[in-house]
C-alpha cells in the first residue's frame, strides 16, 4: 500500500494531476501496433462483425428513425474542416499550428445525438439480435426492418435493460430500448443534466437518480440485472460489445478522409484527440483507428483536470484499481459525460500499448473553446466535447508534446499532418443551455471568472 507521497515520488506528474493543474503525459508503453499478440484481446474481424451486424439492422433504423434515412440507416457523423478555428487556436495560444484542422461531428450524430450512439446503440441492437434469433424469430438473412411491428415489441417487453450513465451512454440506449419495445432503467450520476433526465422518461425510459457520482450509477444498475434473469446490464466498464461498437467508426472514417482526399501514410501524419470519460467510447475509437493506419496514426485521450481517472490508471498501471478520489481529487466538473471517477481495466489494459498520449484540460477552458468554436464555425457542442479541440496545442506548446514530436520523427511531417478533434457531444442540448454556455466562455474569454459550477 503505497500513500499519495509514494506515488508522487515514483511519478511526479501526479503531483500535477492532484493539485488539478492541466498536465501533458507521453506513453511510455506506447509501441507498435501489432494486430495479434497476448497483450490484445480483440481483432479487425471482431470489428468487422460489428460493422456487419449494423449493416443489416439499418433497414430497420432506417424506418422508425427518419433522421438516419439519408444515409440509409447508417448512423454516421460528418468531418468538417474547421479552419476559422484553426486560426483562433494560434491567435489566442501566440504559436503557429501547422497541419489542417478537421472535426469529427459525433456530436451530430442521429437518434442520440453524442458518440454514445455507436457504442451504446449496437450493444442494444446485438442483445436484440441474439434474443429474437435465440427464439426462432429471426435470421441474419432476413430484412430487419421486420422488428418495427407489435409482434416484437411484445416479445422484447418480456425483457428488460439496465445502465449506469452520467448522461450520453444513457441517452443513446435508453431511446434505442425503448424503440424496439424493452423495458430499461438507466441508473443517472449526480453529474447528469436535468434535459438528458426529462428526454429519456418523455421516452418511457424509468431513470433513477443518485447523489454520487457515475461509479455508484454503475453499481446500481448491475444490482438490478444481477436480480434479474430477464435483465441485461450493458456494462460501462468492461463491455467488449460497446468497445466494438465505437470501433466501426474507424473502418467508415477511413473512407471519409479519402473521399475528402485526406491522404495519411508515412509521410501524412494522422493525430486524433478523443474526449475521455471511463474510456470505453475513446478505447473503441483509438482501436479501430490502429487497425485502419497503424502507426500512422497517433491518438491522444483529453480528460478533465477534476476527473483524469484514465491517466492516473495508465501512470499507475493501476487501471480500474485506482480511482481520482484515492488521490484527493474531487471528480467535479462541468463536463459531464466525462464526470468519472474510476476507468474501464479492460479498456485501460486493451489500449494501453496503442495510446500515443493523454493531457488535462480545465473546465474553464472548456467553455472558452466552446465560445470560440461557435464564433469561428458556428458549431455549438457541450463542454465535454471540445476536450479534444485543444489537442494540438498541447502536442505544439508542452514540453512532452514536443518530445513525442522529436522521438518519433515527426518534426519534418506536421506540416503535412492532419489533427483530428473527435466533438463528442451536444446537437441535443437545450438552446437555452447552449446559450449558457456560449455566454459563460464569453465572459471568462474577457478574463472575469464566475463561479464553477
Amino acid at each position: 500500500m503505497k500513500t499519495i507521497q509514494d506515488w508522487i515520488k515514483e511519478y511526479p506528474l501526479i503531483n500535477e494531476l492532484v493539485a488539478t493543474k492541466e498536465v501533458f503525459w507521453s506513453n511510455p508503453k506506447y509501441e507498435p501496433f501489432q494486430t495479434e499478440g497476448k497483450k490484445l484481446q480483440l481483432n479487425d474481424k471482431d470489428v468487422k462483425d460489428a460493422e456487419e451486424r449494423l449493416k443489416r439492422f439499418a433497414p430497420y433504423i432506417a424506418k422508425v428513425f427518419p433522421e438516419t434515412r439519408n444515409l440509409n440507416g447508417i448512423i454516421e457523423s460528418p468531418i468538417v474542416p474547421i479552419p476559422a478555428m484553426h486560426q483562433q487556436l494560434s491567435h489566442t495560444y501566440e504559436h503557429p499550428l501547422e497541419g489542417t484542422f478537421l472535426l469529427k461531428c459525433d456530436s451530430h450524430l442521429p437518434i442520440s445525438g453524442s458518440i454514445k450512439a455507436r457504442g451504446g446503440i449496437y450493444e442494444v441492437l446485438k442483445h436484440a439480435e441474439t434474443l429474437a434469433i435465440q427464439h426462432g424469430l429471426l435470421s441474419v438473412e432476413d430484412d430487419y426492418s421486420i422488428l418495427d411491428s407489435d409482434k416484437f415489441r411484445n416479445f422484447f417487453s418480456d425483457y428488460s435493460i439496465a445502465v449506469g450513465s452520467t448522461g450520453n451512454l444513457g441517452l443513446s440506449i435508453g431511446i434505442m430500448s425503448a424503440k424496439l419495445g424493452f423495458k430499461v432503467s438507466v441508473h443517472m450520476s449526480a453529474d447528469a443534466k436535468k434535459w438528458k433526465k426529462d428526454l429519456l422518461k418523455s421516452k418511457g425510459v424509468t431513470v433513477i437518480e443518485y447523489k454520487e457520482d457515475y461509479s455508484k450509477a454503475v453499481e446500481e444498475g448491475r444490482k438490478q440485472a444481477d436480480s434479474d434473469p430477464n435483465c441485461h446490464f450493458i456494462d460501462d466498464e468492461n463491455s467488449r460489445d460497446l468497445f466494438l461498437g465505437y470501433a466501426v467508426a474507424a473502418i467508415r472514417l477511413k473512407k471519409q478522409l479519402e473521399d475528402l482526399n485526406v491522404t495519411v501514410d508515412e509521410n501524412h501524419p494522422l493525430f486524433v484527440y478523443l474526449p475521455c470519460g471511463v474510456g470505453g467510447g475513446p478505447g473503441g475509437v483509438a482501436f479501430g483507428l490502429k487497425l485502419m493506419y497503424q502507426h500512422r496514426v497517433h491518438c491522444f485521450f483529453a480528460e478533465p483536470t477534476h476527473s483524469p481517472c484514465m491517466l492516473l490508471g495508465l501512470v499507475t498501471g493501476l487501471h480500474d484499481k485506482v480511482s481520482v478520489q484515492d488521490f484527493g481529487i474531487d471528480n467535479i466538473t462541468s463536463a459531464d459525460g466525462l464526470a468519472v471517477g474510476r476507468p474501464s481495466g479492460f479498456v485501460g489494459q486493451t489500449i494501453e500499448p496503442l495510446l500515443s498520449g493523454s493531457y488535462t484540460v480545465s473546465d474553464d477552458e472548456l467553455f472558452k473553446l466552446l465560445s470560440a468554436l461557435v464564433d469561428t464555425e458556428n458549431i455549438h457542442l457541450e463542454p465535454s466535447a471540445l476536450a479534444g479541440v485543444i489537442g494540438p496545442v498541447k502536442l505544439w506548446t508542452e514540453k512532452e508534446g514536443k518530445e513525442y514530436i522529436q522521438n518519433h520523427n515527426l518534426t519534418d511531417k506536421m506540416k503535412n499532418a492532419t489533427h483530428l478533434m473527435w466533438a463528442t457531444g451536444g446537437s441535443m442540448v437545450p438552446k437555452e443551455t447552449k446559450n449558457e454556455y456560449y455566454k459563460k466562455g464569453v465572459t471568462l474569454s474577457q478574463g472575469t471568472q464566475p463561479n464553477r459550477d
